[in-house]
Order: structure tokens, then C-alpha cells, then sequence
């Protein structure tokens, strides 16, 4: 099947303006996992916080990593303690989630303020949401600031977590695979309050092209 070619193009520079009423570079990079980050600080106070720049970077040893805009306390906790939870945010769990965004003062648990429990974990010193049907345990590998093509270190922050510890609800488990669409994930979708809903009649199967099948 030969698809046709998209001509009529809106490119802009980045560092010269979008031209548009909105950036849209967060719609373009989208739908995105959340980074739904538990922590704790030095004197054992909880924070909770989503991240929209998120995602599993490597499978053995399995990695994750998120990016902070601004040196946030899920970050300060993280540096402080070496260690994090990653939390399945999930369409029941939204309002939630949204819930645990708010900036509240130093000490205050996003975990209280939105009413989630916190449960232990194995293998690290910070709680996993109880209400969340996935949760990774992670110890930190390395937080790095960003820079710009000028070398200008910027005002974010990527930290990189290695999973030592994973937590899934046997429910979600069918035949020994996990169900993505059985737990009703979201991702974040562009703008400021878009989100989507992974569910299962969205799903579909792609096999995977191999060099024996491809033919010129």
C-alpha cells in the first residue's frame, strides 16, 4: 500500500517561536506515560507527584527515568534517600492523580491531601500507592541536568532509577501476561488537561516485520 505524501506542512524553529496559539510540542509527543513518583525525604516525610516526561528506558537491568522541570522535592527526596517508586496511574485513579499535582508546602503528603494509602515496599524505604494496581521499586543511578545545544545548563533535571522490586495485581495477570488494557492506564495527551485512556478495544496486534519477510 502506497500512502500518500503530507505537502502542506507547518514547521516553525523552536528557538525562534511556534506561531501558533499553543506550543505544541507536548500534543506532538503524545499520548506519554505518567511518572507517577513516590518519595520520601530525610526526616521520612511522603511526597507523591505526577511526571509527564516518562517512560522505561532499558529492560536488563530494567531502568526507568522521568524528567523534573525544576529541582522539585520528588527530586531533593530522591538524591537525599537513593530511592523511588513508580506508580501505575490508571482511569480510576485520575482525579487522583490530578489531586497529587498540586504544590503544597514542604512536608505535606500528596498522599494524604488525595486520599491514598501508602503501603510499604521490599526492597526500598518509600511507599507504593495501595490503590495502584502496578508499582516498581527503584534505587537512583543518576540524576543529570539538561543542556542546550550551547552547553546553558537548563532548569531540568532527568533521573534514572533501576527496578529492583515490581508489584502487579494478580487480577491483571491472564495465562501468565500481563494485560496492559485490563488495568485502564492514562497517558498524558497534549495539552494542559488532556489525558487519554488506554482500553482493551483500542488494542490492536501488529506482528513484527523480520528481514526474511521484507521483499522489494
Amino acid at each position: 500500500m502506497t500512502l500518500p505524501l503530507i505537502e502542506d506542512l507547518h514547521y516553525y524553529d523552536p528557538a525562534k517561536g511556534h506561531g501558533l496559539a499553543h506550543d505544541p510540542f507536548n500534543a506532538l509527543v503524545a499520548p506519554r506515560p505518567i511518572g507517577w513518583i513516590s518519595s520520601r525525604d530525610k526526616e521520612g516525610r511522603l511526597n507523591l507527584a505526577p511526571y509527564s516526561f516518562f517512560n522505561a528506558l532499558n529492560y536488563t537491568p530494567p531502568i526507568i527515568g522521568f524528567s523534573s522541570q525544576r529541582w522539585k522535592d520528588t527530586v531533593s527526596n530522591i538524591e537525599a534517600t537513593g530511592e523511588f517508586v513508580w506508580n501505575l496511574a490508571t482511569r480510576p485513579l485520575a482525579e487522583a492523580m490530578n489531586q497529587s499535582s498540586q504544590t503544597l508546602p514542604h512536608g505535606v503528603s500528596e498522599f494524604e491531601f488525595a486520599g491514598l494509602t501508602p503501603l510499604p515496599c521490599r526492597q526500598v524505604n518509600v511507599p507504593r500507592v495501595g490503590e495502584s494496581p502496578v508499582a516498581m521499586e527503584c534505587r537512583l543511578l543518576d540524576i543529570i541536568r539538561l543542556k542546550a545545544l550551547d552547553g546553558r545548563a537548563v532548569d531540568g533535571w532527568l533521573v534514572l532509577g533501576q527496578v529492583v522490586g515490581v508489584h502487579i495485581d494478580r487480577a491483571l495477570i491472564r495465562n501468565g501476561v500481563y494485560q496492559t488494557a485490563a488495568a485502564h492506564p492514562i497517558l498524558r495527551a497534549g495539552g494542559l488537561g488532556a489525558y487519554a485512556e488506554i482500553t482493551p478495544e483500542i488494542m490492536f496486534d501488529l506482528p513484527r516485520v523480520t528481514a526474511t519477510s521484507w521483499k522489494s
